[in-house]
């Protein structure tokens, strides 16, 4: 499913407040963050990660390899911190507006 404008702007007004439930660190994307990723956006739907250092292509392919992973949409990239929305099928949590 795919995220309209104004569902990533609902999304980024829900995220100000969050803090980065999951934090990158110099290993990169590994098999084992990839699960706990997964199970925090089944639990939350809305998380902040805090991606690795390095410059703007290496923390772009970090995302791109989170989202292609997990499923999650990219709401917003703000610096150091991305913020991922996936809908859990189960139990939906945040409504999203139309």
């Amino acid at each position: 499913m795919s995220l309209t404008s104004f569902q990533k702007r609902y999304l980024r007004g829900l995220a100000h407040s969050l803090n980065p439930v999951v934090m990158l660190g110099q290993k990169g994307v590994t098999p084992s963050l990839v699960n706990e990723l997964s199970l925090a956006l089944n639990h939350h739907e809305l998380i902040k990660v805090r991606l690795s250092g390095g410059d703007r292509e290496e923390r772009a392919a970090q995302i791109d390899a989170l989202t292609t992973d997990t499923g999650a949409e990219v709401v917003q990239v703000v610096g150091h911190t991305a913020t991922l929305w996936k809908r859990n099928d189960k139990e939906p949590r945040l409504p999203l507006p139309k």
